[in-house]
């Protein structure tokens, strides 16, 4: 219909945004709404916290002016926090290994422009794993190269992948991306998958995700000097509960961040979502003290959900559940079971062929467990 349009964007389908699920159906408005789907935090912002971000915005921002373009605040602020989880490593982070984006998503763009434009290099992702690698790598027309996962606990074949390097891809891949602990299956990379990682050629981008870093605990940003090919994402999209303000940032060597600052665009982070950041960092350990409480609330949901007479469930290292029917795993199956939880109030995610459970309030999960056991009559 647009001949202009390059010919590759009709051949894969975008990502599709939630809550609400993949049909964009409503949700009947006399529900009570369990938005267990994205992976969110299920608590907002403190009053308190609202209310002195509010302030700031009002004393201090002219929205008339472009924001602080460098980020040099934040970057500090975000080196002072990556730090105090490695205090044992003799070269600390500084704001020089920081790159700041509008999400992690315009990092993940950024690396692959940086990378992979022009024919020039392939990405490697591992199935089932984060859909934006591969979405973001088909709008830019970069090929994607993929291996699977095992079915019994979603460890990367690294067999395949050791082969797919080794043979003469066209083009070569020139970036990896995993994700740590992997979303949608939940599990952390295992001392053989980093093993790999650090075996990696130089010529080749080691992309390590840890979103879900404050739910995990566990995390490779220790090592992030004495690898220049890495580069370790996180965002403030779920612990710190910025979901809606849009702040990932990145670790990296010094010369990869000014390669990331030539790429992404000018005044990427508003000055809004900036001050957001600040104070979350600020009030890092008020916003942290519910991770327990959601920890806590997942393994009592796994311990049910083990019981549950149709669905498997794996070992979970972040804010999340992963879940795949016993028998019939099917598309079909699988999105009849979302819009049945759907029209009752809980919104869950279909994705990487399973069913994916956001951890949310302890009513929530009680509720959405509830649900869960009363499909098993009719499916």
């Amino acid at each position: 219909m647009l001949p202009f349009i390059r010919e590759d964007l009709n051949q894969f389908q975008a990502y599709t945004p939630h809550p609400g699920g993949d049909s964009g159906s409503a949700v009947k408005s006399d529900l009570i709404l369990d938005r267990l789907d994205t992976n969110e935090s299920p608590y907002d912002l403190p009053g308190e916290l609202k209310q002195k971000l509010a302030s700031i915005y009002q004393r201090d921002i002219e929205t008339n002016r472009y924001p602080d373009g460098s980020h040099e605040p934040v970057k500090k602020a975000i080196a002072n926090y990556v730090n105090s989880a490695i205090s044992e490593v003799s070269t600390p982070i500084t704001a020089d290994y920081v790159s700041v984006g509008n999400g992690s998503d315009e990092l993940l763009r950024s690396l692959l422009i940086a990378t992979c434009l022009n024919g020039s290099g392939s990405i490697l992702v591992a199935n089932p794993t984060f859909s934006m690698y591969a979405i973001l790598a088909q709008t830019l027309g970069v090929r994607v190269v993929t291996v699977n996962r095992s079915e019994a606990n979603f460890e990367i074949d690294l067999i395949a992948a050791k082969q797919a390097i080794t043979d003469q891809q066209n083009p070569p891949i020139k970036v990896v991306f995993v994700v740590h602990p992997n979303s949608p299956t939940a599990n952390a990379l295992t001392e053989a998958e980093l093993d790999w990682l650090r075996s990696l050629p130089e010529h080749i981008l080691v992309v390590i995700d840890e979103a879900y870093f404050e739910f995990s605990q566990t995390t490779v940003a220790g090592e992030i000097t004495q690898h220049p090919n890495w580069v370790i994402l996180r965002t403030f999209s779920k612990a710190f509960r910025l979901a809606s303000l849009r702040v990932g940032y990145a670790i990296t060597s010094p010369e990869l961040t000014t390669i990331l600052e030539k790429v992404r665009l000018p005044y990427n982070l508003p000055s809004f979502s900036q001050e957001a950041a600040l104070l979350a960092l600020t009030h890092r350990e008020e916003l942290q003290q519910v991770i327990p409480e959601i920890i806590r609330e997942r393994d009592r949901l796994l311990a049910r959900l083990a019981n549950h007479p149709l669905l498997k469930v794996w070992p979970s290292h972040g804010n999340f559940i992963y879940g795949r029917l016993k028998s019939n795993n099917s598309d079909q199956r699988l999105n009849q079971i979302v819009q049945a939880l759907k029209s009752q109030g809980s919104l869950i995610r279909h994705t990487g062929g399973g069913l994916r459970i956001t951890i949310g309030t302890p009513a929530e999960n009680q509720r959405t467990g509830d649900r869960l056991f009363s499909l098993t009559d009719n499916y």
